[in-house]
C-alpha cells in the first residue's frame, strides 16, 4: 500500500476536500451542529472505484480546512448506503436523543443487495448518533419509507414551518420517472404523500440528488421564493453529469415552478441553454445544501467530477475531490429572481499579499505575467473592458514552451505549450474555458472539452473570479451569475499565467493574483 506522501502526488488539491484514500462521490448529511460543520459523502473504504457505497465523513469549523474522519455508516451484505441527508433533531422528534442532548439523524437510501429480503430495492432508512457525529446507529426499523421501487433514492430532508402545519419535509426523486416525490412527517419515522414534481425541463439522465429551500430576494425577508435542485446523470449542459434549479413557491405541500421552460420527457436539448444551471462545466454534480447553517445562510457543495470518466482520472490511490463550498443568493435581474453563487474563500485569511496590476491597455496576444503571479494553486480576480477586441481573458497552467516573462507577448497562436484558456468571445457575448489543450486528457475521450455560458457585459465590462487548485479550474463571473468549474490534469509543471487579447481595442481595468 502506497505511504500518504505517496499519495500527495501532483493533481491533490490543497483546497478542494479529497479523501486520503480511495473513492469519493456526492455530498451526503451535509449539517451544522455546535461548531462543526459535517461533510459525509459516497465512499468506497476498499478501493478507488466505484463499490461498497458507504458514508464518508469530513468535519471543519470553517469550510476551508476539513479533517477526515472515520467511515460513518457502512455498507453490510444487505445493503449499499446511497445518497441522502442529515439533520439535527432540536426537538428530539425521532426519539433517538439521550439525556436532553438532541440527535443527529441521518436519512440515506438503503440499496439493499441480493442478500436482502427486499433485494433490487431502494428504501429510505435512517441512522443516528448521539456523540455528535463520532459514532452512528441504524434504526432497527429501517426502511422508514418504502415505494417497492427499484430507483427511489437520494433524500433531502428538512423542517418546515408554515400554513399547513410543523414537520419534516423530504424531497427524494424517482430518477427513472424523472420526478421529484415530497412526503412529510412529525417524527421522522412515519411518512405521508405530499405531492410530485417534474418531469420538467432537462429530462435527458436520471434525475439524482434533489434539494428544496427557501431563500430571501435581494435579502428582503418579506420577498422569498424556494429553489428547487435537481441533479441529473447524462443530460447536463456540458455533456454528462449536470445540476439544474427551478425557482417557484412552496406551501408545504406542493412546490410550483416559475421557470420551467418545457414540460415532460424532452425528446431533444434544443431549449437546453434556456434551463437554469447551477454550473456550466462539466465538473460540479450532485450539489446540495447544508441544514442548519447559522445566520440563515444557504451553503452548498458539489461533487468535482462526471459520471462520464469519473473511474478514468489519473489521480493514483485515491480519486475525486469536493467544490468549493459556495454561498447561494436569489438577486433580482430583468425582473425575476435568479441564483448567484460566491465561493467561500480559502485566500480571505491564507495568503500573502495579492500582485496587483492597474487599468492599462491590453496587447494583442499573450502578455505573460511575472513568476509572482503564477502557480497552480491561485485566486484570481480580474475585470476587463473588452471594447473593440473580438475576445479577451486569461491564459493558465501554461506550459514550459512559453517563456514566462513578465510583459513578454506571443500571437494568439504561437506557444504551443500546454495551457487552459478562459476566453470571452466579444461576439456571441460567451465566456468559454477551454481544457483541450490542458495537458493530460487522453484518459478519456469525453474529457477534451470547451464550456460555454452567456455572459452579458455590465457597463461594458466582464468580471471573473476564479480559483485554480492542482487539478481543478473554478469560474465565477459578474459576481457568480455564471459559474463554470471544471477537472483539469496538467502533464506538465507549467505554472504560467497569461492575459490574453485577440484584435486592438480591450482593456484591462483591474488584476488581482493571490497563492
Amino acid at each position: 500500500m502506497k505511504t500518504l506522501t505517496e499519495l500527495d502526488c501532483q493533481y491533490r488539491p490543497q483546497w478542494h476536500y479529497s479523501a486520503e484514500r480511495n473513492w469519493l462521490n456526492d455530498p451526503n448529511g451535509l449539517v451544522y451542529s455546535n461548531g462543526t460543520y459535517h461533510l459525509f459523502y459516497q465512499h468506497n473504504p476498499h478501493g478507488a472505484e466505484w463499490g461498497n457505497m458507504s458514508w464518508g465523513h469530513a468535519t471543519s469549523t470553517d469550510l476551508q480546512h476539513w479533517d477526515e474522519q472515520p467511515v460513518a455508516i457502512w455498507c453490510d451484505d444487505q445493503e449499499a448506503i446511497f445518497s441522502g441527508s442529515a439533520v439535527l433533531d432540536v426537538h428530539n422528534t425521532s426519539g433517538f436523543g439521550v439525556g436532553g442532548v438532541p440527535p443527529l439523524v441521518a436519512i440515506y437510501t438503503s440499496a439493499y443487495s441480493p442478500a436482502s429480503p427486499l433485494a433490487g430495492r431502494q428504501a429510505q432508512s435512517l441512522a443516528y448518533s448521539t456523540d455528535e457525529g463520532a459514532t452512528w446507529t441504524k434504526y432497527a426499523g429501517n426502511p422508514v419509507l418504502d415505494r417497492a421501487s427499484p430507483d427511489f433514492r437520494d433524500p433531502k430532508v428538512f423542517w418546515h414551518d408554515g400554513d399547513a402545519g410543523s414537520y419534516w419535509v423530504m424531497v427524494a426523486v424517482e430518477a427513472l420517472n424523472h420526478e421529484v416525490v415530497l412526503y412529510k412527517s412529525a417524527d421522522l419515522l412515519s411518512w405521508e404523500y405530499l405531492s410530485t414534481f417534474g418531469p420538467a425541463n432537462a429530462t435527458g439522465g436520471v434525475w439524482e440528488c434533489p434539494d428544496l429551500f427557501e431563500l430571501p430576494v435581494d435579502g428582503d425577508a418579506s420577498n422569498t421564493r424556494w429553489v428547487m435542485v435537481v441533479n441529473l446523470s447524462p443530460g447536463g449542459i456540458a455533456g454528462g453529469s449536470g445540476g439544474q434549479y427551478f425557482i417557484g413557491t412552496f406551501d408545504g405541500v406542493r412546490f410550483r415552478s416559475e421557470t420551467t421552460v418545457t414540460e415532460g420527457v424532452q425528446a431533444d436539448d434544443r431549449r437546453m441553454a434556456d434551463y437554469g444551471w447551477l454550473d456550466w462545466g462539466r465538473d460540479y454534480y450532485a450539489a446540495v445544501s447544508f441544514s442548519n447553517v447559522p445566520d440563515g445562510r444557504r451553503l452548498m457543495i458539489g461533487w468535482m467530477n462526471n459520471w462520464q470518466y469519473a473511474a478514468s482520472t489519473p489521480s493514483d490511490g485515491w480519486r475525486s475531490a469536493m467544490s468549493l463550498v459556495r454561498e447561494v443568493r436569489l438577486v433580482s435581474r430583468g425582473g425575476r429572481p435568479v441564483l448567484v453563487q460566491e465561493a467561500v474563500d480559502p485566500f480571505d485569511s491564507d495568503c500573502a499579499e495579492p500582485f496587483a496590476m492597474d487599468r492599462q491597455p491590453l496587447a494583442e496576444g499573450v502578455t505573460w505575467l511575472p513568476a509572482e503571479a503564477c502557480g497552480d494553486v491561485l485566486r484570481i480576480d480580474a475585470e476587463f473592458e473588452p471594447g473593440t477586441a473580438s475576445r479577451v481573458g486569461l491564459v493558465l497552467r501554461a506550459g514550459s514552451e512559453t517563456d514566462g516573462a513578465s510583459g513578454s507577448r506571443s500571437g494568439p497562436g504561437a506557444g504551443a505549450g500546454a495551457r487552459i484558456v478562459l476566453a470571452y468571445n466579444c461576439l456571441t457575448a460567451e465566456l468559454s474555458l477551454d481544457r483541450t489543450g490542458s495537458g493530460n486528457v487522453g484518459f478519456h475521450e469525453a474529457f477534451p472539452s470547451v464550456e460555454r455560458v452567456a455572459v452579458p457585459l455590465e457597463d461594458g465590462r466582464l468580471r471573473l473570479r476564479v480559483f485554480l487548485d492542482r487539478c481543478s479550474v473554478e469560474v465565477f463571473a459578474q459576481d457568480g451569475l455564471a459559474t463554470i468549474t471544471d477537472l483539469v490534469f496538467p502533464a506538465h509543471a507549467g505554472n504560467a499565467v497569461g492575459l490574453l487579447a485577440e484584435g486592438d481595442g480591450g482593456t484591462l481595468a483591474s488584476l488581482a493574483v493571490l497563492r
